[in-house]
């Protein structure tokens, strides 16, 4: 597994959105999805609020590689669904940094979003 770098972990970390790209069967990327970004710790992750049956979510599961872009850094990465463990780190993460937004906290912070949290690895 592979690390992020501690300028592009605090660059994505700080960047309000990130667009991802997952990999088709083929290797070709899907249109980017923009969404919501967390770091906990040296982890970055984006869950599904519409759990695993959200289309973007299933489109990362074809390969579990794919491509992001958030606060100038554009990595390609491998998806992999986080630990039950790591939930409540993720859950702070996104209170403090989202909070403002009361309904994206709502959406983020459910048993169904939970279970679709990726953590996103440089590859």
């Amino acid at each position: 597994m592979t690390q992020w770098n501690d300028a592009d972990l605090a660059e994505v970390g700080a960047a309000e959105e990130l667009d991802l790209e997952s990999e088709r069967a083929d290797g070709t990327l899907r249109d980017p999805v923009t969404m919501c970004v967390v770091r906990a710790g040296d982890h970055v992750y984006v869950p599904s609020v519409k759990g695993t049956g959200g289309r973007w979510y299933r489109g990362t599961q074809s390969r579990h590689r794919g491509r992001v872009d958030a606060g100038g850094v554009r990595r390609d990465v491998t998806f992999r669904p986080a630990d039950p463990g790591e939930y409540a780190a993720v859950d702070a993460a996104y209170r403090e940094k989202y909070g403002r937004y009361t309904s994206i906290v709502e959406h983020v912070l459910t048993d169904r979003a939970r279970e679709s949290t990726l953590r996103l690895e440089p590859r």
